[in-house]
């Protein structure tokens, strides 16, 4: 039997899971490191920790397996995207990473904007300027840290100083790389445009491969500490969402997957180039190669639950804890009792303001239609009603743009909630399932992994043979309900409109 390893690198955590080639799990293994906030709005971590838990899994995962070191035939890594590694000429971390919330470049956001202009940056880069990105990270270096600057040797993302730290290689691959902001999104190659004109060279950037190409073997030195074999291959593996996609089979046109999270995205697969020119939803390559993926993201979509739990649903925590039952069972309930529309109820997710589809840091939450009828099951219900809400918000412009979803998976928390996987297929007026599988982004790298690895011909038909959709959690939509969702849908998107300048003036306050 051939064995394949996923690693995950989160923002909080790194997952390393040892799969064998059917795509059933043998081992796992996981390891926390803390998040900095030296300033407000800035968010930094040590690479040397993400090194650590990668070394300190790997390890733990082969022994624990009891599986043959060169049975082991591939590895790949997800990795939280757009944080910025600098390394010197010695292959030494200069500064903490800055990673992909931290919110400080808005100015050099506006240098980019400039130096590149707008329509340009979105055709080459198929995204406008944002903070999160690391070619932003990139130039606030070169503005306020000049003397880190000059050493910079390589810049890397956070799962590539991984793969460096496992191989010696300096490699990255098209769907994290499509984060960076520098990557030619349409020709899956360093834009030379974009980088004369924010001038930086080219030379400190990594080679790009596609996410299943063969990266580099393990070290020796790393194969002594970890349990693996020098023969292991280590592929260039994907970003959290791309790894995401292939983990539940998104690999091919017509298919989807939505994540209810802390935030929400909803992701579709395109044989296709297709970008927004508004930018309201992100187009990066995928890790199918010759693939890409349109991606509409949401700030508050699992949030807005949590919020609404922490701040209004103490009635439902002592009750769950007085009857020794999850607090969902009894907002699932409640919710289920509740008409559609929450008795003319909408609920606007915008806590802290929005991405797609209105790019907008200054909108925020609302209730509307409140009135002393409502009971706390009814704003239970417009709370993830409005989630779905925004989540077919996204899909609407994916449709809008021609890139057609039929067949949705649903993925992470809000997946394991039947009633809102429901809610969301009778909203997007088509099937919802989800998979045996809940790795997610290390079974999908694991996946990439075995395609490097020849065990398999291709990324698709790795799929087919690795991954099981759960027949039990299937949702079919329910069209009657469809036509009532749509009814209110039409008021919700009117909302943020009528609400765009009010939202203005209140942030003057």
């Amino acid at each position: 039997m051939n064995y394949l390893i996923g690693i995950d690198l989160g923002t909080s955590s790194t997952k390393t899971v040892l799969f064998n080639e059917n795509g059933d799990v043998i081992a796992t293994a996981g390891k926390d490191y803390p998040l900095y906030t030296p300033n407000n709005g800035w968010a930094e971590q040590k690479p040397e920790d993400w090194r650590d838990a990668a070394l300190e899994t790997i390890a733990s995962v082969v022994k624990e397996s009891g599986v043959n070191a060169d049975d082991i035939k591939g590895l790949g890594i997800s990795g939280q995207m757009h944080g910025l590694v600098m390394l010197d000429g010695d292959g030494e971390v200069i500064r903490p990473s800055i990673i992909w919330c931290d919110q400080r470049t808005g100015k050099e956001c506006e240098e980019i904007t400039e130096k590149v202009g707008a329509k340009r940056l979105v055709e080459i880069t198929a995204n406008p300027a944002m903070t999160g990105f690391t070619a932003s990270k990139i130039l606030w270096v070169r503005n306020n840290e000049p003397e880190n600057y000059a050493k910079c040797r390589h810049i890397l993302l956070p799962k590539d100083y991984v793969r460096y730290i496992l191989t010696g290689e300096f490699a990255t691959e098209v769907s994290d790389a499509s984060g960076m902001q520098l990557l030619d999104v349409p020709a899956r190659k360093w834009s030379d445009e974009v980088l004369d004109k924010l001038g930086i060279d080219k030379s400190l950037l990594a080679k790009v491969y596609e996410s299943p190409e063969v990266t580099g073997t393990i070290l020796p030195e790393i194969a002594e500490k970890t349990g693996l074999s020098t023969s292991t291959v280590v592929v260039g593996g994907a970003g959290d969402n791309a790894a995401a996609a292939v983990g539940t089979g998104v690999v091919e046109d017509g298919k989807a997957f939505t994540t209810i999270g802390t935030s929400g995205v909803v992701y579709a697969h395109s044989s296709n180039i297709s970008i927004d020119p508004q930018g309201r939803v992100h187009t990066f390559c995928c890790a199918v190669p010759g693939a890409w993926h349109v991606m509409g993201v949401t700030q508050a979509a699992g949030y807005s639950l949590s919020w609404y739990l922490d701040n209004m649903g103490e009635g439902y925590k002592h009750e769950a804890e007085e009857k020794g039952c999850g607090v969902f069972e009894l907002i699932n309930q409640d919710v289920e009792k509740t008409p559609i529309g929450a008795n003319r109820l909408l609920y606007l997710p915008y806590l802290n303001g929005e991405r797609t589809p209105h790019l907008d840091p200054d909108c925020r939450g609302v209730f509307f239609g409140l009135s002393s009828m409502h009971t706390k099951a009814d704003i239970a219900r417009a709370v993830m009603e409005g989630i779905s809400y925004s989540l077919k918000d996204c899909r609407d412009i994916l449709e809008e743009m021609g890139v057609k979803a039929d067949d949705m998976m649903a993925c992470g928390g809000g997946a394991k909630n039947a009633v809102q996987r429901q809610m969301m297929a009778d909203m997007f007026g088509c099937d919802v399932n989800t998979v045996t599988a809940t790795e997610g982004p290390a079974l999908g790298v694991a996946i990439l992994a075995g395609v490097g690895a020849g065990i398999y011909p291709s990324v698709e038909e790795a799929c087919r043979k690795m991954i099981h959709k759960d027949p039990a959690k299937e949702c079919k939509p329910d069209m009657a309900n469809n036509a009532q969702y749509n009814k209110f849908h039409k008021i919700y998107k009117n909302l943020y409109g009528c609400l765009k300048e009010q939202y203005k003036e209140i942030a003057k306050l």
